[in-house]
């Protein structure tokens, strides 16, 4: 008895198959993306002379190994300190006529805090056990202070938010003309800088 031959597997529309495989899962796949904390370091310069910072124009905050904070030498909540940034932050304690006025701060103008935006530095320090969650939320709230302040500026001068329009630029949704704008908002920024310093994290129990 003759033996049957073997049917053969048409193989051909395979490569096909697995090429329109290959685009169906590229274009239904969603792809995560980092998030972070936007920072531009400075320089790598050695600095000879550092600048002396007055006490009073240095807002110190805390982060403990139980996440909990220690602002100015004081227990507080998270929840009070971005109030707190923008009272230090828009002091403006330099007195009338002096070079370091602060024509467009509201605040209580106390002597023993800061004297101008410009002058003004938010230090932070965290303790090597701090959480992550509690490290992020700490600097979101000292943005934030910044952001508040740089919003009413940019409205009471140009009659926009800050925040709206440097993301309208950052995503390129913006329709008018992008280089005043972006003049303008350093002019904002310049009213108040973002000083955030980050001291290195200390050891747990020192």
């Amino acid at each position: 008895m003759a033996r049957r031959a073997t049917p053969e597997v048409n193989a051909g529309s395979m490569a096909d198959i697995a090429f329109l495989l290959l685009i169906f899962f590229l274009v239904t796949t969603t792809i995560e993306k980092d998030k972070g904390i936007a920072r531009q370091l400075p320089p790598n310069e050695e600095v000879t002379d550092p600048p002396i910072i007055k006490q009073k124009n240095l807002f110190i905050v805390n982060v403990n190994k139980n996440d909990q904070l220690l602002v100015e030498d004081k227990l507080m909540e998270l929840k009070d300190l971005r109030q707190a940034a923008i009272a230090f932050l828009d002091n403006g304690g330099a007195p009338a006529g002096s070079p370091e006025h602060c024509n467009h701060c509201k605040g209580k103008r106390a002597p023993d805090s800061s004297d101008n935006p410009d002058k003004a530095v938010i230090s932070v320090q965290n303790d090597r056990l701090t959480s992550y969650k509690m490290y992020i939320s700490v600097q979101n709230e000292l943005v934030a202070a910044y952001n508040f302040l740089r919003n009413r500026e940019s409205q009471r001068l140009y009659g926009w938010k800050f925040t709206e329009l440097k993301k309208a630029i950052d995503e390129g949704s913006y329709a008018g003309n992008e280089e005043a704008a972006n003049s303008k908002l350093e002019n904002v920024q310049k009213l108040f800088p973002l000083k955030l310093s980050e001291a290195e994290p200390k050891s747990s129990g020192k």
